[in-house]
This record gives C-alpha cells, sequence and structure tokens, in this order.
C-alpha cells in the first residue's frame, strides 16, 4: 500500500510543470554561474615585466626574487620608447628603466602589489651589493649565504586548507541541500493540507491506514526529490568541468555528490516526517506557514550558521560540534565533507545520529498525524494531537 501511495506522488511530481521548471531554472543557474566565474578570470596570473637594456643586469635578480616569494614574473627584453608604449596598451605591466639605485620603473596607473614587493627586495639586494665590492666582499657569496638561511617550522597538528575550488564548491552544495530540504518538505506540508482540506483524506484512510498514508507521502515526494537533486548535482558538476572552472579531480568531485545525496535523503527523511506531523494539525493552505516555521527555523539556522562561518573558518569547533547535533547536520555536514575537514569519527558520529533520530521522529510524526488528520475545522492543538486516542 506505500508503494502504491508513493508511486501515485512520484507520477503526479514528475509531470507537474512547475518540478520540471524549477529543475531546469535550477540547471540554467548553474550555468549562469559556471560562465560568470569562467569569464571573471581577467586573464593571466603572471605579470609582464620589461626590462631596457640599461636594466637588463638586474634579469637575474629579477626572475629569481620573484620566484623565491611566488610572484610569477615574465621578463621581455624592450627598448624605452616600444616598453613604454607597450605599457600603455596594456602588454606589460611595467617596464623596468634603469638597474641602478634607486631603481625605476614605469607602469600605466599603479603596480602590482606583488611586484612592488618583488622590485624592493631586489633594489635592496643591490644597494647590499654595492657596500659589499666597497668593502672588498663577494656579492655573489654573500648572496649564496643569505639564500641558504632558512627557517624550519614544525607544526604540532597538521593544517587542514580548503582551496578556492573546496570553499565554492562547499558554499554551492550548502545551497543546493538547504533548498532540496526545504522546497521538499514544504511540498510535504502542502500535500498533507490539500488531501485534509478536499476531504481526499477520509475516502483514502477508509483503506490504508493513517501511518502508511503519511509515510507513502514522504517516500514518492523524497523520491522527486532525489532526483531533482542528482540531476542538478550531476549537471552542475559536468558543466564546471566543461567549462574549466572547476578543476577538481573528479573524484573529489563525485565524493562530495554521493555525500550530497546521502545525506539529503537522511535530512529529508527527518524533517519531512515533522512537516507531515505538524501540517496535520491545521485544515487550511493560508495556515501551513504559521504550523511549520518552527520546523522551517531549525533548518534555516543550521544553513544560516554553515554558510557565514564555513567559508571564512573551515575549521570552526563550534560549527563541527554542531554538525554532530541531528538536527543541523544535514545542512552542515554536507558543506564541512566539501571542504575537507572533517574527521571519520565525526562523519561516523554524524551519520550514527541522525539514523538513530529517524525512527523516533517517525513513531512521534505517525501519532501525531494519525490523531490530527481526520480532525477538520480549527487548529488541532499539538498536545491534543498527541494526547488524542
Amino acid at each position: 500500500m506505500i508503494w502504491l501511495i508513493a508511486g501515485r506522488e512520484i507520477a503526479t511530481r514528475l509531470r507537474s510543470k512547475a518540478f520540471r521548471i524549477a529543475t531546469l531554472v535550477s540547471v540554467l543557474i548553474l550555468i549562469g554561474i559556471a560562465l560568470i566565474a569562467k569569464l571573471a578570470d581577467n586573464g593571466p596570473s603572471y605579470l609582464d615585466v620589461g626590462v631596457t637594456p640599461a636594466a637588463a643586469a638586474l634579469t637575474p635578480a629579477l626572475t629569481s626574487t620573484a620566484a623565491s616569494i611566488n610572484v610569477d614574473v615574465r621578463t621581455h627584453d624592450v627598448d624605452e620608447a616600444t616598453g613604454r608604449v607597450q605599457v600603455d596598451a596594456g602588454t606589460l605591466d611595467a617596464l623596468l628603466v634603469t638597474g641602478t639605485s634607486p631603481i625605476q620603473v614605469v607602469v600605466k596607473s599603479e603596480i602590482d602589489d606583488g611586484l612592488q614587493s618583488v622590485l624592493q627586495l631586489v633594489a635592496q639586494r643591490t644597494v647590499l651589493d654595492q657596500q659589499v665590492t666597497a668593502l672588498g666582499g663577494e656579492p655573489a657569496k654573500v648572496a649564496a649565504s643569505i639564500s641558504a638561511a632558512a627557517v624550519t617550522v614544525t607544526p604540532l597538528s597538521p593544517p587542514k586548507n580548503a582551496n578556492g575550488q573546496q570553499l565554492i564548491l562547499g558554499i554551492l552544495t550548502s545551497i543546493l541541500i538547504y533548498m532540496a530540504l526545504l522546497l521538499n518538505g514544504q511540498a510535504v506540508a502542502q500535500g498533507v493540507v490539500e488531501e485534509k482540506s478536499s476531504r481526499v483524506v477520509e475516502i483514502i484512510l477508509a483503506t490504508v491506514r493513517p501511518r502508511q498514508l503519511m509515510v507513502g507521502k514522504v517516500f514518492g515526494l523524497g523520491v522527486v526529490g532525489l532526483i531533482q537533486v542528482a540531476v542538478i548535482a550531476l549537471s552542475g558538476v559536468a558543466i564546471g568541468l566543461a567549462t574549466g572552472s572547476l578543476d577538481l579531480h573528479i573524484t573529489a568531485a563525485l565524493s562530495t555528490i554521493i555525500w550530497l545525496i546521502i545525506w539529503f535523503l537522511l535530512g529529508y527523511a527527518a524533517y519531512s516526517l515533522a512537516f507531515a506531523a505538524v501540517a496535520s494539525l491545521v485544515s487550511r493552505q493560508e495556515e501551513v506557514t504559521a504550523v511549520v516555521t518552527p520546523v522551517m527555523m531549525l533548518l534555516i539556522v543550521g544553513y544560516v550558521i554553515g554558510i557565514s562561518i564555513l567559508p571564512s573558518d573551515p575549521d570552526s569547533q563550534f560549527v563541527a560540534v554542531l554538525s554532530l547535533i541531528p538536527i543541523f547536520a544535514p545542512t552542515l555536514m554536507p558543506v564541512r565533507l566539501a571542504l575537507g575537514v572533517v574527521p571519520a569519527w565525526q562523519a561516523a558520529v554524524a551519520l550514527a545520529g541522525i539514523i538513530a533520530v529517524i525512527p523516533l521522529l517517525l513513531w512521534i510524526a505517525s501519532r501525531i498525524y494519525s490523531n490530527a488528520v481526520l480532525r477538520s475545522g480549527a487548529r488541532v492543538r499539538l498536545r491534543d494531537a498527541w494526547r488524542a486516542a
């Protein structure tokens, strides 16, 4: 009987224009995000620096210093007149005019911060070489000794750094799972009230038990939600890889999708049961928002905490603790997993917690739904629904 009810919900929802349009719009939004990310790439990450014959002696120092502080500089030998024209046209980022102190550099409007740091170090090195030569020393040996000097860092615990791609993936995961849980949970609530207000539920319950009806509805809409989430997630990864805006290894991307689906299913099972229970307390669509607001707030709080804290502090202990609590785990744990900052034991604890809570929620929701769904008219108080025989 549950399969029969679920099949009806699946068929009805999949034929819905609203479902198809929502899924298509979501995919189009992902395409737009990928294209914007691609267009936002303002060209090469390296800096083109022209070097005049008067400054040619500084080329080795310029390239070695830039490499030492991770600034990608590419030098081009040009005469001063041609170099000034290329700087004005944007072909060159800067033109090194003289190689003696003070070093002179020509830019179009402002100098790149990284390049300025490089040139400052080169200028200091040039002055140091001059002073070493004046004192009768060998600048090459002094430079080699300085280069050999190093600092050894011993971390007490390995750092957990999320790169930019993981951060973007984590944010998109957070948005997708939040919207999926919210929209599908509300669909369950609206479906319950629709059947109750039209008195269809009275006919259906003549042949099935309330628990079967509730579980069948939740299961059917969950399958539809799963299809939608999978389509959107797979489309997003495919679009990201095709446009080059996502360059994570395919294994990492697929792992994120798998965790997203797992947490959607678990989160949907928990929240949809709560939505179905509270929705059975009212008989009009106008009253749905009021009764589902407390459930929605739990969902919203988890999402807001994750989206506001995790991008700047992926290792937040506060978020880590909240992600282990079943009511917050569906919105927080998938994002932390996408960022790659979740120890295996935390993932196991969060999974075990929500899996243990779902049967309890099923029992509570079934009791409330069974006692309230046939009571039309005024809103049923939660206490009365719980106590009714």
